[in-house]
């Protein structure tokens, strides 16, 4: 058996970054995730005067009940969604003040015009310079009083979790009234750590009801990335090894786990406790068809070893993909076709045919995890290559190292 040590949660740290620095305190967070994203989140708290010191598995940062320490700011948001999109919702609350937030040229190309409208229709002057919808943006601050609203978040439910965690910062709450919403587990996750930060909110159905009275600093300890952890179950159900991951319990808030539950529909073999989750194989999978709507980040994961099934598996529901980092639904169909495989898309579905995929140089767009995905097949595909290996910096830098001492075990 190989245990996996698996970096912080790259959702769990953005929302805690937000929620220490909306905070009555100075909050520290437990083994946070390091990387590009949670780093330019950090960055930016810093760019809007917070106090945030850096130790190696441990954050502290000054809250700011009242707002950003300064006045006027620009801040780089780098390719981090969260950053994006969090931040500003963040600066909005302040008294007063002028921030401009832009990002790299993929997070330009990304949407956030849902969560700018539901700002604008609190009263937040908040001004896109270019496409509307998209960043650089520039908010004029003036605080947010509050009241209703409704949202469609069936393309992000970042946009979603923002408007939450602005809630308790407003001057009379916030009742959001929800019309679509996609990866409903993340929601969870946000309501979960409001109540560690000392904010209840109330659901009822698609409507939530958030109180003002704003947040308590405390210490937070980051689980592990649930992401992240998929492509090391996933190399388990294809290759016949057993994989253990401490940190990912029944406890866990992260959706993404459930990615265990489609590899046992699989043929896989797993077992959650309270300590973490074993994934275990003869290397055998079957194909099905299956709805990944709620954890359509681990999508490209079983993109990547579904040739590998004994029949046809067939994703479906997962629009939103089209708008991440990349189209990772066309992303994981060109690749496949590179290595010779057969793929069906449509414009929220995709069915991946067994074969015998062949090397092929991996086109990753970008993105982090096109190239994570990609590696679990690559080990039953020797001569696999990417184009830019290095963007898994994003979320786990230390990807690559990590994944060929697992792989090297296996061969061992």
């Amino acid at each position: 058996m190989t245990v996996i040590h698996i970096p912080g949660s790259k959702s769990v740290t953005a929302r805690a970054l937000f929620l220490a620095a909306a905070a009555d305190g100075t909050t520290t967070l437990l083994r946070p995730l390091s990387s590009d994203d949670t780093e330019g989140f950090a960055e930016g708290l810093t760019r809007l005067g917070h106090g945030v010191t850096r130790e190696p598995d441990r954050w502290h940062i000054e809250g700011r009940p009242d707002g950003p320490a300064v006045t006027e700011a620009e801040v780089h948001c780098r390719d981090g969604a969260t950053t994006a999109r969090f931040l500003p919702t963040l600066a909005a609350a302040a008294p007063r003040g002028t921030y401009r937030f832009d990002a790299s040229a993929q997070m330009r190309r990304r949407p956030l015009g849902p969560l700018t409208e539901a700002l604008r229709a609190l009263g937040v002057d908040l001004r896109h310079e270019g496409a509307e919808g998209h960043h650089p943006l520039t908010v004029r601050a003036s605080g947010v009083k509050g009241g209703e609203l409704t949202l469609n978040a069936g393309e992000s439910s970042q946009y979603l979790t923002a408007l939450l965690m602005l809630g308790p910062l407003t001057a009379e709450g916030l009742r959001i009234h929800v019309t679509e919403l996609v990866s409903a587990p993340y929601v969870e996750i946000t309501l979960a750590m409001m109540r560690s930060f000392g904010v209840d909110v109330v659901r009822e159905g698609n409507t939530f009801t958030v109180p003002p009275g704003g947040y308590r600093a405390t210490t937070y300890a980051v689980e592990p990335d649930a992401s992240t952890a998929s492509y090391f179950f996933a190399a388990a159900a294809l290759t016949g090894r057993e994989v253990t991951v401490p940190g990912l319990g029944t406890g866990a808030l992260q959706g993404d786990l459930r990615f265990t539950d489609v590899l046992r529909r699989m043929g896989a073999e797993v077992t959650t406790t309270d300590t973490g989750t074993t994934v275990r194989s003869t290397g055998a999978l079957s194909g099905l068809t299956v709805n990944m709507r709620d954890i359509s980040d681990t999508m490209p994961t079983l993109a990547a070893v579904a040739p590998f099934a004994s029949s046809p598996v067939r994703i479906e529901d997962v629009a939103n993909t089209r708008v991440k980092e990349c189209d990772r639904l066309e992303a994981c169909a060109r690749n496949l076709r590179a290595m010779g495989v057969t793929v069906h898309t449509g414009p929220d579905w995709t069915e991946i045919h067994p074969g015998t995929p062949r090397p092929a140089e991996i086109t990753t767009f970008g993105d982090h995890r096109i190239v994570m995905s990609f590696a679990v097949a690559a080990l039953r595909v020797p001569g696999v290559t990417y184009d830019d290996p290095g963007c898994v910096r994003k979320t786990f830098p230390e990807f690559h190292e990590v994944f060929a001492r697992f792989a090297a075990e296996g061969a061992g």
